[in-house]
């Protein structure tokens, strides 16, 4: 996958997500194998407007690169200034958010609403393009709705529009989340345009990795939900597409560990208080597989400080390493 100067056969790459993929969790992410991880996706109307919180999320580390900033909006004047103010933090390339499903995004016409204005769409990108010198991407949907599907002509657009690839998260809008990704099309938008082309949705296993790759010829895969539920993820992908072997899954012990970690990371860049409440989306994922998960999960939940969540993880793993071994 080529992208400016960036060179990444069969690229794994973290998808920006708003409220998860801040500092903590991308560097858990990189350390695990990520190729290409974006920034949560900003909004430009609050960065024209200087605001700090919208500021905050586009800080990186140099040990997170490559990494993208992607911003979203409605307005080619705002979503131009933004990219520009996002390019002064020299990230290694920006990225125009026209797939965010969520109502408070389409409802002002951002994100997947940007599908039913293919001029607007068009306008952005272009505007985009001629304001910064760091390659532009695309992150959109197959469509609005199942009736509004042309990905292969949106794909075409946004190619000739400058931008130097594009990721399809390969469901409608009305979808959002829900119901399986249809990947078939990819095949055809790839013959359709020279870029590159990454694959968004529903791929939350090696397998899953290794068999988008091998039947619609993209260039990379982005993953979401996978990695929130499981960070190993990265390693597995590149470890199957890489040997044909599936790695052992990680063990409770290994990703009570990863937790703790990932806590220590989130306490040391966001505050105790912040990140403590934060990092509870994640106990489901790491968790998984453990018998009393639901009442384990309600006591984390309960506690604000980090020693307290540390402790308790630190009880669980010894009581597990304690365990006798089953035949």
């Amino acid at each position: 996958m080529q992208i400016g100067n960036l060179n990444i056969p069969h690229a794994i790459i973290l998808a920006p997500m708003e409220d998860v993929t801040d500092i903590s969790f991308r560097l858990i992410c990189k350390r695990l194998g990520a190729d290409l991880m974006y920034t949560e996706f900003v909004n430009s109307e609050g960065l024209i407007r200087n605001s700090e919180k919208t500021k905050l999320k586009m800080l990186f580390l140099p040990e997170e690169r490559p990494i993208g900033i992607q911003i979203y909006g409605n307005l080619a004047t705002s979503m131009k200034r933004a990219a520009q103010i996002a390019e002064e933090l020299q990230p290694d390339l920006i990225d125009i958010n026209a797939g965010c499903w969520v109502r408070k995004v389409v409802g002002r016409g951002a994100g997947a609403g940007l599908l039913r204005e293919p001029v607007t769409m068009r306008q952005i990108i272009s505007s985009v393009v001629k304001a910064v010198k760091l390659p532009v991407t695309v992150k959109t949907r197959l469509g609005w709705d199942d009736k509004s599907i042309q990905i292969v002509d949106v794909a075409k657009m946004v190619e000739d529009a400058g931008a130097q690839a594009l990721t399809i998260h390969c469901r409608t809008r009305a979808q959002g989340q829900k119901g399986s990704p249809d990947y078939s099309l990819i095949p055809e938008v790839k013959r359709a345009v020279k870029i590159p082309i990454i694959v968004n949705g529903g791929i939350e296993s090696a397998e899953i990795a290794k068999n988008v790759f091998d039947t619609t010829g993209c260039d990379g895969v982005m993953l979401a939900r996978g990695a929130i539920n499981n960070p190993f993820i990265f390693r597995e992908i590149k470890h199957y597409l890489s040997t044909g072997n599936l790695l052992p899954p990680s063990s409770l012990s290994e990703r009570i560990q990863l937790l703790m970690e990932y806590l220590q990371l989130a306490v040391h860049y966001k505050g105790e208080r912040k990140a403590c409440y934060e990092v509870r989306k994640h106990y489901g994922g790491y968790l998984r597989d453990y018998p009393g998960i639901s009442k384990l999960r309600a006591e984390l939940n309960q506690m604000t400080a980090l020693q307290p969540i540390l402790d308790k993880l630190n009880q669980l793993n010894e009581t597990i390493r304690n365990e006798p071994a089953t035949v």
